[in-house]
């Protein structure tokens, strides 16, 4: 690992009236920041084009004087830095961590307290955040409001959901930052937890692209101890705020210096697939905290989940709820539920499948007792996380699979009742390490308990982070469902292997998400690390998986295929059930063989809400992997191999939409075609309306 670091030191008898300028290292990024009637701003441009007008920047207090004016330049510092360091799994073996950094340091006479601002200026983009040094006038303190502004230039197209407290799992809407207020009524479906504190309020990570043709993304990086971003648009204005997370009394931070907020990052291109392949969330987090990381691995899995999701099985064990508490329920006195696909043989077949075509791992849920009563609505919330149904033998099971050469993977639903989990955490861990268990999906859904606190707020964060630590000991990794959005994290702690943490593909078997929802999301949602999003869905017709659904899936066959190059995760699930993959093994090979750790991507070709390409290259092989998925208009590719080794020949396994093929009423009209090519050649590919292509490429 090389580092670079040149450091200018400027005493404040030395400072100027102008405003203080910080460049990106190829120069094309500008980043000014200056204190103008004691109140700090900035602004940014990119290739002399405006990203963000002169915006403030402050922190309103309770009980306080407010961090908000009355400041004056202390001392300014900069510095480069420049390293390459590999993470642990990724899109790419190596990343270059390469940024200028302006620190203004301020101090408020008034008071004689101390706030510094940190910029960090790379080529893709910036990020800033507040830092507190440790002072005798400014300790404790509680954080109001955090009002930091991004103000736009225009008009802008945007990609947004709306802001909700509780949840993402929304499909995006697109239009003018103008017609946010007009349409946010129709962009809360049924699923909101009706927390959305503004007509005007969206989400992080946020797209746009200006009418001047500049892509520009807000986010934040490395949140911890602190609430979640969100941002209220001031419409007449064009001006973006940060509106944190409250708790349950309605404050929105606890902080103690020395510390220092979470960044707020600005990335910025003409080019939509530098917005894809931009590792600014990263590099913002701190390096691994873990010595070994060996245990750390990338996951192929199957599982019982799609049964219950799409095909409208239980996840409880017994008939009916009985009129007595969970604690005095005796199991042996009942008899299986017919609809409960958590049973001995049941798992056993997932196994078996799992085995025979190479997987790493079998998801089980609805393995332990509680659901029941969780679904009983009792509110009693009593998932011990240790205590098997009658009809899972939790040994028989795990042997059984670690002879086939497969895991088990753990299932962790705390219902939102976050003390009763980590009361059982230390148990629940230790559970698994005694039968072999590496990995856990754990789930956060239903209103949060404590009461009154919220899935995105800094209580919560807090939790979050320590079921991710605690995990650690115990070498288990964490894919979190219904969690915080990931803001790069995984760079510090990569056993946090996944989230779900948007609307995935569960939701096809509900209502359906829009054909574009998988052309957004890479650009929003997967800025700050890997999805858990659950694809291969082959059957799309959910009325033949349950007569009582109301959902289709809105993807061709062939774009279920594409969605594992194009939703990065180390991640990934094959999520429909066995019988159905049967059906199309000559399509489920790509899902066999495709990787799900990387040496290289490279982004062909990218449209946020209209299409992405993409080519990856398997870690530790010369394979490369391609896929496309594209909206409800399809997409038509010339695709150049110029990515491939020159001098050297591939058999290319195409999979392809049929000409016929749509996602309406033909999604399963599909094509599988080999041929031979080089890195000179190009391929004439088309997407059908909701459709994509996938593309093995091995060298002979």
């Amino acid at each position: 690992m090389n580092r670079y670091y040149i450091t200018f030191l400027f005493s404040a008898a030395a400072l100027c009236a102008a405003a203080e300028e910080i460049k990106s290292p190829d120069g094309k990024i500008t980043v000014n920041v200056d204190v103008k009637d004691g109140v700090p701003e900035y602004s940014m441009t990119f290739d002399g084009k405006t990203v963000i007008k002169p915006s403030s920047l402050g922190l309103e207090l309770v009980n306080d004087k407010d961090l908000m004016s009355g400041f004056e330049i202390a001392g300014i510092k900069t510095t480069s830095f420049d390293e390459t360091w590999q993470p642990v799994w990724g899109e790419t073996k190596d990343i270059r961590n390469n940024y200028n950094q302006l620190v203004v340091e301020l101090r408020q006479p008034s008071t004689e307290r101390l706030m510094n601002l940190c910029f960090r200026v790379y080529d893709d983009g910036m990020g800033f955040r507040y830092e507190f040094p440790q002072q005798p006038n400014l300790t404790y303190f509680v954080v109001k409001d955090e009002h930091s502004q991004f103000a736009m230039d225009g008009d802008h197209t945007a990609w947004w959901i709306a802001g909700d407290y509780d949840t993402q799992e929304y499909d995006y809407t697109e239009s003018r930052l103008s017609e946010i207020r007009k349409l946010m009524d129709g962009a809360i479906d049924g699923n909101a937890s009706q927390t959305q504190f503004s007509p005007t309020g969206v989400q992080t990570s946020l797209q746009m692209k200006t009418d001047n043709g500049l892509y520009i993304n807000l986010h934040e990086a490395a949140l911890v101890d602190y609430s979640c971003m969100h941002l209220n648009l001031d419409d007449k204005n064009m001006v973006f705020e940060s509106w944190l997370t409250p708790d349950a009394i309605g404050n929105k931070a606890y902080m103690q210096a020395p510390t220092h907020t979470p960044w707020r990052t600005v990335m910025v291109s003409d080019d939509a697939r530098d917005m894809l392949s931009s590792n600014l969330i990263l590099n913002l987090n701190e390096p691994c905290a873990y010595e070994d990381t060996s245990w750390i691995k990338p996951v192929k899995y199957v599982g019982v989940w799609w049964e219950m999701i799409g095909g409208g099985k239980e996840w409880s064990y017994t008939y009916d709820l009985p009129s007595v508490k969970l604690d005095s329920l005796d199991y042996s006195k009942t008899k299986p539920h017919g609809r409960h696909p958590a049973n001995n043989e049941n798992v056993k077949k997932y196994i078996d499948f799992a085995a025979e075509h190479g997987f790493d791992q079998v998801l089980v849920e609805g393995w332990n007792i509680g659901w029941e009563d969780w679904f009983g609505k009792s509110k009693d919330y009593v998932f011990d996380f240790q205590t098997p149904y009658p009809d899972f033998d939790i040994k028989m099971l795990n042997d059984y699979a670690h002879s086939k050469g497969v895991r088990l993977m753990m299932h962790h639903e705390t219902s939102g009742s976050v003390r009763n989990y980590e009361r059982h955490m230390e148990k629940a861990y230790d559970l698994m390490n005694k039968y072999g268990y590496n990995a856990v999906k754990s789930g956060y859904v239903g209103n949060m308990i404590p009461r009154g606190e919220h899935h995105y707020g800094q209580w919560l964060n807090n939790h979050y982070l320590y079921a991710v630590t605690e995990a650690a000991k115990h070498k288990i990794m964490v894919n979190a469902h219904e969690a915080v959005r990931p803001t790069g994290l995984c760079r510090t702690y990569p056993n946090l292997i996944g989230n779900e943490s948007a609307r995935g593909t569960e939701y096809e078997s509900f209502s359906g998400n829009k054909p574009s929802h998988t052309t957004v999301l890479p650009f929003t949602r997967l800025q700050g690390g890997p999805m858990d999003y659950t694809p291969g869905i082959f059957e799309m017709d959910m009325k033949k998986v349950n007569p009582n659904s109301k959902g289709h899936v809105n993807s061709t066959l062939a774009r279920q295929l594409a969605l594992y190059v194009t939703m990065y995760s180390p991640l990934q699930m094959a999520a429909d059930v066995p019988e159905v993959y049967n059906r199309f093994l000559d399509a489920f090979q790509f899902i066999k063989d495709v990787a799900v750790d990387w040496d290289d991507s490279r982004y062909l070709e990218a449209e946020p809400g209209r299409y992405i390409v993409v080519a990856r290259k398997a870690k530790g092989k010369d394979d490369w992997f391609v896929g496309c998925t594209a909206n409800e208009d399809g997409h038509t590719s010339t695709l150049s191999l110029d990515f491939l080794d020159k001098g050297r020949k591939y058999e290319a396994v195409i999979y392809a939409d049929a000409p016929d093929a749509n996602y309406k009423d033909n999604p399963q009209a599909y094509v599988i075609s080999k041929k031979k090519v080089t890195s000179k050649d190009k391929l004439k590919m088309k997407a059908a309306p909701g459709g994509g292509y996938a593309i093995s490429l091995k060298p002979l």
